[in-house]
């Protein structure tokens, strides 16, 4: 794959919108705002779960929702996949009934569309899994990763209010999805790899968000052995990274990082007297409009 065969579209306008205000001082100003929009998933003929997203690639989102949910396993064949725009609806159709739906049948539900059934099952393909020992990351590539990334016009920095997960290779970022939550990004990175065939083997993961319990399931699950944020962790992300041997690496901000999981992959071979701290401008969570204007 080269360099961003997906990457963000800031410049799509139905992703953004202009909104007039005020700044602390009373003078008119204009920003642009992330837009979301809801998105209801059906399995079949199951209505699953609504989601608030951005809008582009529901596609991938709703067959890595399913995927990373373990609501579809690897041998369920995606036959079909139907988006209504109008509708804010998209329908993943598979070639038989899958697990899930049997289960659900099974089961006296709650509210919440059976997320503790939807859980257990979570933890129980987590405890299967078996990351790649013999996967390294070298500083090197960490330093150029964090650089590109950074700087490629996205709209996190046109705007704000949104995560952006990465799935890259050595020092070479492949696919880069953004939206308002972070579990949506890596849900459409897992449907993309899902559905074009993309292996885990060699891949780091990037994120922007927090290395919460639910990106270290979700990484574990899509079989990558490396987690990078730009953020910090939470204490069971960290437990469930060290119980998986996941190499889970947060705060990593121009030369400065910190590995609390899986330190035993990373190869010191980036020369730190090169590396120049981080811009400020990369640093922020608001829009660069909001940055000069201030």
């Amino acid at each position: 794959m080269q360099e961003f065969t997906v990457r963000p579209q800031p410049d799509d306008p139905r992703l953004t919108r202009t909104v007039a205000g005020i700044d602390q001082e009373g003078r008119p100003i204009e920003t642009q705002i992330v837009m979301e929009r809801p998105l209801t998933l059906f399995l079949n003929g199951r209505e699953i779960v609504t989601m608030m997203t951005i809008g582009d690639h529901p596609d991938y989102l709703a067959v890595g929702y399913l995927l990373n949910q373990n609501m579809l396993r690897p041998g369920d064949r995606v036959t079909g996949i139907d988006y209504d725009e109008e509708l804010e609806t998209v329908v993943v159709r598979t070639d038989r009934e899958t697990d899930f739906e049997d289960k659900l049948r099974k089961k006296t539900l709650t509210s919440g569309c059976a997320q503790g059934t939807v859980f257990g099952d979570l933890m129980e393909k987590f405890e299967e899994v078996r990351l790649d020992p013999g996967a390294i990351l070298r500083t090197s590539w960490l330093y150029t990763l964090t650089r590109k990334i950074n700087t490629v016009p996205s709209l996190y920095l046109a705007a704000g209010a949104i995560h952006g997960c990465v799935l890259c290779e050595e020092d070479r970022p492949l696919l880069y999805m953004e939206d308002v939550g972070r579990h949506n990004a890596i849900d459409k990175i897992a449907g993309y790899m899902h559905l074009n065939g993309i292996s885990p083997a060699g891949k780091i993961f990037y994120t922007t968000g927090r290395l919460t319990s639910e990106m270290v399931i979700k990484t574990v699950q899509m079989g990558i052995a490396i987690l990078i944020s730009r953020s910090g962790f939470t204490a069971w992300g960290v437990d469930l990274a060290r119980q998986a041997n996941l190499t889970l690496i947060g705060r990593a901000r121009g030369k400065r990082f910190m590995a609390l999981a899986g330190a035993e992959r990373i190869v010191f071979d980036g020369d730190m007297r090169a590396m120049e701290e981080e811009h400020p401008r990369v640093a922020r969570k608001a829009s660069l409009a909001e940055e000069e204007a201030a």
